[in-house]
């Protein structure tokens, strides 16, 4: 077998590539997005219109909210961001099964007793629910066996309120499972008809942690996003996997084989708008994804954000590209030119305000392209406009 990397001319949007997808999404290209959070959402309910073959590798290491209460009573990786991606990915067509979707997306109420929660979901085991039994089987008892499972093990001082009811069908499924995610990730997804593959990234029960420029260490994802807590005041000037929440203690985290593979194949790579450091660069903290990224020749697109991210405090664009050219080659023996690493910068210089200047200078010297097009419309504005971003991310494939 003979590889070569074939070079050609792009119209941004290439409109005839573009409807060729949008009439055949199931042969639609693989677009590979490293990614967390919500950010992102809007544009996978766009991009499910074209392909359903997108590849999204999702954080696990989530420390605040309700996925915090799920990692400190089984020690898990934490499960939102996977049930978020996979709903917005999710069939919303007639085909599709709305009433799974609105379960896997109903949150427990935060104002009721823990007597009273409890009934809920015990209710929702024994397919009383309302919200139970308007799911036909197979997949209602497939989803009752796995919060059932989840009840059993439930600790009896597991706080209820908020709590998300799809994360609960995870986190049984995983338990259930031998504490491996990608089974009951499977199942999610066959259960929403998910219109892409989403798989977190690690499968292991490890936390972000960051070194800032003032000498102090912060352990846990919530702290770093300014979302839960005070923003940051001083920089990061290092991003690592700790062992624990309760003290830094590096690890290293490797790659597993089926993700490598997912990142090896993709047809275009994606590093996407949203928080810098808990959403993307925590992405590439495992060993091998570097590794990866780099046996791969297709194009690698990265989209700054738009508006000010606390995470990126004091951080110019030249910090932030070589932030995140780094972490990429952080796992290579050897030096490579960049262009194997990140070839596009995706920008809107007239209708996009980003929190520093844009060095043309500085891509040029790095042998990086800038694609400067319409990203940002009328209605969008300040953010970027979902169809002009996956019109754009398609016509690079």
């Amino acid at each position: 077998m003979t590889n070569i990397r074939v070079s050609r001319t792009v119209e941004i949007p290439d409109l005839l590539r573009i409807t060729r997808y949008r009439k055949l999404p199931e042969l639609g290209p693989r677009i590979l997005f490293f990614s967390g959070g919500s950010a992102i959402n809007g544009v996978c309910q766009v991009l499910k219109e074209y392909t359903h073959n997108s590849i999204h590798l999702v954080t696990p290491f989530d420390s605040g909210g309700s996925s915090a209460t799920l990692r400190k009573a089984f020690q898990m990786p934490a499960m939102g961001d996977v049930r978020s991606r996979l709903m917005a990915l999710a069939d919303e067509t007639v085909l599709g099964h709305p009433e799974v979707y609105q379960l896997f997306n109903y949150r427990l109420p935060k104002d009721k007793p823990a007597d009273v929660l409890l009934c809920t979901l015990q209710d929702m085991v024994s397919g009383k629910s309302a919200l139970i039994a308007d799911i036909n089987n197979p997949m209602r008892q497939l989803i009752r066996h796995q919060l059932g499972y989840f009840l059993s093990a439930m600790p009896d001082d597991f706080d209820l309120r908020g709590a998300s009811i799809g994360n609960l069908i995870l986190a049984g499924g995983y338990l259930n499972n031998h504490k491996h995610l990608d089974p009951i990730v499977f199942l999610f997804s066959k259960l929403v008809n998910v219109q892409g593959t989403v798989r977190a990234i690690v499968n292991k029960d490890v936390h972000l942690a960051a070194h800032l420029a003032d000498g102090r260490c912060v352990i846990g994802q919530h702290r770093l996003t300014g979302k839960e807590v005070a923003p940051l005041t001083s920089p990061v000037t290092d991003l690592f996997l700790s062992e624990t929440m309760d003290e830094a203690i590096p690890t290293s985290v490797q790659l597993r084989k089926k993700n490598r593979k997912l990142i090896e194949t993709a047809d275009l790579i994606c590093y996407p708008p949203g928080s810098f450091y808990t959403s993307l660069i925590a992405n590439l903290l495992p060993k091998g994804v570097g590794t990866a990224i780099h046996q791969n020749n297709c194009p690698k697109v990265f989209i700054p954000n738009l508006g000010s991210d606390p995470e990126q405090l004091g951080m110019s664009f030249e910090q932030t590209i070589l932030t995140l050219i780094q972490h990429i080659q952080s796992d290579l023996n050897q030096s490579c030119s960049f262009d194997h690493f990140l070839n596009f910068v995706l920008i809107d210089s007239k209708n996009g305000r980003y929190p520093y200047p844009i060095s043309e200078e500085l891509l040029t010297g790095l042998g990086i392209n800038i694609i400067d097009t319409h990203l940002v419309s009328k209605k969008s504005a300040p953010y970027y406009d979902n169809e002009l971003l996956v019109s754009a991310l398609l016509s690079l494939c």
